[in-house]
């Protein structure tokens, strides 16, 4: 039996139902990119700005301090 959400989302548990039409949707300080993050409901949702018709994704608060820490790292880089 999966215990976290993220073992959950991965055995392909439910996800949050989110209400995400009254958000206060956050871009970068600096102005750079087109990320958007909002807090709701003890999650955070992350969605494109120029697409915002596109669903947003949803992590816990464990999955996006791990997000944020890996992409700190250069995980994510691509160069």
């Amino acid at each position: 039996m999966a215990d976290s959400i993220t073992e959950q989302r991965l055995a392909g548990g439910p996800r949050p139902d989110l209400d995400l039409t009254q958000a206060e949707w956050q871009s970068s300080s600096q102005g750079v990119g087109d990320v958007q993050i909002a807090f709701v409901e003890g999650y955070i949702a992350m969605r494109n700005r120029r697409s915002p018709e596109i669903p947003a994704l949803i992590f816990s608060p464990a999955e996006w301090r791990a997000f944020v820490l890996d992409a700190r790292d250069g995980e994510f880089d691509l160069t």
